[in-house]
């Protein structure tokens, strides 16, 4: 006598199966405001020196373009972003973990990280630069400063809600100290991580625009000062686009990664 088969529940009657949206949904809200960015400078209701046409942009991006400096400040400000992205979240990671792990670090150290992240970006770049100086070293370790916060606070939130039996498993098989870090609470804590690394890298961002708009002689926040400075709005908007696109690019890259952990540990 044959197994009795089971089959999957059909779906209601007149109902039909639910279709996610299509990745083309993302990208009407951004053509709406293109649209409407061409039609308000065609009808002038701005002067071009407020707010130029995109026609005018893209000419800009042209002139840049040709002259070599639009690919200079897009390849130092992506430089800048990712040497101080990997410092800060190295850094995030470490001090997140320890403070995670230990409660007399955490009543040592907590206090005085949360009263850091709440000092403003802009409020860095002075104190930097008296320390360290001008060049490259400041703008990196303010970037390094804008992903540090987010990564340490999603990894001691993260530790500090772990199952204890977790822990005790992995005492048990005989993990202390970096071993137990490792092999147990980081790749638990490995969802929230990338989350946070994730905003780290958006932070990242926020901050690399505050160093280059202050003290900067090259990258797309020194365009954005030297467009002001000579009256050239259409390089101001350009550098404007080139930002949300480059980050928008890199949180789609974490973004990927995120999905396949997940999917890896379900």
């Amino acid at each position: 006598m044959s197994a009795p088969t089971t089959s999957a529940p059909a779906a209601p009657a007149g109902r039909a199966p639910r279709r996610r949206p299509g990745w083309w949904l993302g990208a009407v809200v951004p053509v709406l405001l293109v649209a409407a960015w061409w039609a308000t400078t065609a009808a002038g209701v701005f002067l071009p020196s407020q707010l130029p046409s995109p026609v005018d942009v893209f000419h800009a991006a042209q002139q840049l373009w040709a002259t070599g400096q639009l690919q200079l400040n897009i390849a130092i400000s992506v430089q800048r972003v990712l040497v101080g992205f990997c410092c800060g979240a190295v850094a995030g990671l470490v001090l997140g973990g320890l403070t995670g792990s230990s409660r007399v670090l955490d009543r040592l150290l907590s206090p005085t990280l949360g009263a850091l992240r709440a000092v403003p970006s802009l409020a860095w770049v002075p104190l930097l630069g008296l320390w360290i100086g001008i060049g490259e070293t400041p703008k990196i370790v303010l970037v390094a400063i804008g992903a540090f916060f987010p990564v340490y606070t999603t990894v001691f939130s993260a530790l500090t809600h772990l199952d204890p039996a977790l822990v005790e498993v992995g005492r048990a098989y005989g993990r202390r100290g970096l071993g137990l870090f490792g092999t147990v609470l980081l790749p638990a804590t490995a969802p929230a991580l990338l989350s946070g690394l994730r905003l780290a890298l958006a932070q990242s961002w926020l901050f690399l625009v505050a160093a280059e708009l202050i003290s900067s002689s090259i990258g797309l926040g020194f365009q954005m000062t030297n467009g002001q400075n000579t009256s050239r709005t259409d390089q101001v908007l350009l550098a404007i686009v080139l930002l949300a696109v480059l980050g928008k690019l890199s949180d789609v890259v974490l973004g990927i990664v995120e999905g396949r952990v997940k999917a890896a540990r379900a």
